[in-house]
Order: C-alpha cells, then structure tokens, then sequence
C-alpha cells in the first residue's frame, strides 16, 4: 500500500472513530443568471465569489443558458437538480415558466431563491429585490424628466416580453407618470437584452418618432446598445439615454454626451447578498417567512414582507460628476 492510500485510510479510520467525517464538502450554491456573458451578471459572480470566499466551505456555480430564454433556464436547472446541489440563486427570465422545476428542486431538499428577476411564490422561499420596486420604477423615468423642464416624448427598451423585474418596474413608473407632466411616453419595445437587437430598436424609436427626446433602458445591455445607436444617428444632445446600467459600460456614454445620467445598484452586492441568503437558508436553518430578518454578511439584514420578498438597496445615480470614481469598480 503506497504512503498515501495509508495516510488516506488512516484520516478516513480516524474521522469514523470520532463520528465526523474527515473532509468536510464544499457547499454548492449555483448562482443561475439570465444569460451568460453579460456584464452585469459577471459583476454579480464576483460578488458571489467575495461571499463564498467569507464563509469559507462554499463553491459557487455560476451558469446560465447562452440567451435570454426560460427554456434555457429550465434546462439549466434541471442539471443543477441532477447534480444535487444545496442551493439555486436564479435571476429568473420568466415569473412563471420555470416554477415546475425549482419546485422539483425544493422537493428534493435544494434551497431555491430568486434575485433581480424574480419567480412565482411557490416557486422559491424567498426574492431578494435589488432595490424598491417602487422606487426604481420613480428613478427611470425621473431621470428623463429632470433633463426635460419643458416635457417630451420618451420611449422604453426593455429586454424580454416576459421579464419579471423590468415589467413590474414599468408598471411602477406608469403609476407615478402624473408627477412628470408633459412627459409622454410613446413606444415600449423589446431587445431581448441582446446588443445587437437592441440597437436595430433603439435606431428604429429614433426612425419612428423624430421627436424623440429620451430613451429609458431599465436593462444594462439596452442602455448600453442604445446610446451607441444615438451616437451612430448623429443624435447627441437632441436624444438623452438613461435607464438602469454599469458605470464601467456608460462610462463612454456619459463622456460623448449620449447619456446625461443613469443609475444601477451594485451588482457586487447583489451576488454577494444572493449567496449569503442560500447560504443561511440551506446551512444555518433560517426560515424564510413574513416578517423574518434574514442575514446578508456585510449588507445587513433581509426584512421579508408578506410575499417572502425584500429589498437589498435605493439605487444609486452616476453622472459626469462621479462616473470617474465607479468605471474601474464595475
């Protein structure tokens, strides 16, 4: 027997006397994002990283299907599920298509929470809300208004038709579009949170409505795809691109002019406290219920609310006046 297999069989000998095991396994938590290679779901990874990295015994997946589809999800999942790992973070493409599975996956004792883009309450034990759905739902269009005294036209990219976080947040900002007057929302139109779409959608508002003054993305990939097509168009002062997106990705925007401001909470964090929040659910039997604080490590603390719902953060805005100090961060 060679000196490793007897070192091996000597620790396995020694944890079974003591009534431990000699290795402790990793903690699996998969973080599932809604489409691999987009910035903001990298910027959130690392923040699952820094969590993982602070607790000490937890491996982080991070996966998700190659676009933004439920289908891909579902498939996704459903690895995950034959994996047997102990936890699911998904920022969800649809609110209701991917129930069946994750309930599949909580029948199989795997903690499954939403965050970003949330699911069916009997689809998960908790959503974690990356700021007040209210509240961002005031921001996107303010900051259209605040660059508009006078009123105008404005349009909105958004990414999916079924994309649960940014259709509540339009709802949101539908209810308080009485506090804006003269501004008009013309078009809503949809890329997919593709680049490439969203750009043909973006040129195609400015096509459509010559009038045009702002375009609100409340997705990282429109804003971004829509301010290059403003530049493309020759529209840089006439038509102002905001919405939601990462500073190290507008900062050109901002700098050309296309954008005069945009907000985004950190995605960092968002990951982080996603995984802090499986973590206790999974491995510290916190339960997730109304009215329960849950713990996120350095962000605090999780106040659910009757849904099994809480949110992380206000958003945050950057401008030609800090873009500078938040471009090298994320």
């Amino acid at each position: 027997m060679s000196v490793f297999k007897k070192l091996v069989t000597s620790f396995a000998l020694a944890g079974a006397m003591f009534g431990t095991p000699a290795f402790a396994e990793d903690v699996r938590i998969a973080l599932v994002v809604k489409a691999l290679g987009i910035g903001f779901f990298e910027a959130a990874a690392e923040g699952a990283e820094q969590a993982a990295d602070e607790l000490g015994n937890v491996e982080i997946i991070y996966t998700g299907p190659t676009d933004t589809t439920a289908e891909g999800q579902i498939e996704v999942i459903n690895s995950l599920i034959a994996q047997n790992v102990d936890a699911i973070a998904v920022s969800a493409n649809d609110t209701d298509a991917l129930v069946p599975a994750l309930k599949r996956a909580m029948q199989r004792g795997i903690t499954v929470i939403s965050w970003d883009s949330g699911v069916a309450a009997e689809g998960r034990q908790l959503h974690l809300n990356p700021s007040s759905n209210a509240l961002i739902g005031n921001m996107i269009i303010k900051l259209a208004a605040d660059h508009l005294p006078d009123g105008g036209e404005v349009a909105l990219l958004s990414a999916t038709t079924t994309s649960t976080n940014q259709n509540i947040w339009m709802e949101e900002m539908n209810k308080v579009m009485g506090n804006y007057p003269g501004i008009e929302v013309v078009s809503t139109v949809y890329g997919d949170d593709l680049a490439d779409k969203s750009y043909r959608e973006a040129t195609g508002l400015m096509q459509s409505h010559p009038d045009l003054d702002a375009i609100i993305a409340p997705t990282s990939v429109g804003i971004v795809a829509a301010a290059q097509a403003v530049v493309d168009a020759g529209k840089v002062g006439q038509v102002n691109v905001t919405g939601l997106g990462l500073p190290s990705e507008m900062a050109g925007a901002i700098e050309s002019g296309a954008s005069q401001s945009f907000a985004i909470w950190n995605p960092i964090d968002l990951g982080y406290s996603a995984t802090m929040l499986a973590f206790e659910l999974s491995q510290n039997g916190v339960e997730a219920a109304p009215g329960a604080e849950v713990p996120m490590g350095r962000m605090g603390t999780l106040t659910l609310d009757d849904n099994n719902e809480g949110a992380m953060a206000d958003p945050f805005v950057y401008d030609a006046s800090n873009i500078e100090q938040f471009k090298s961060i994320f």
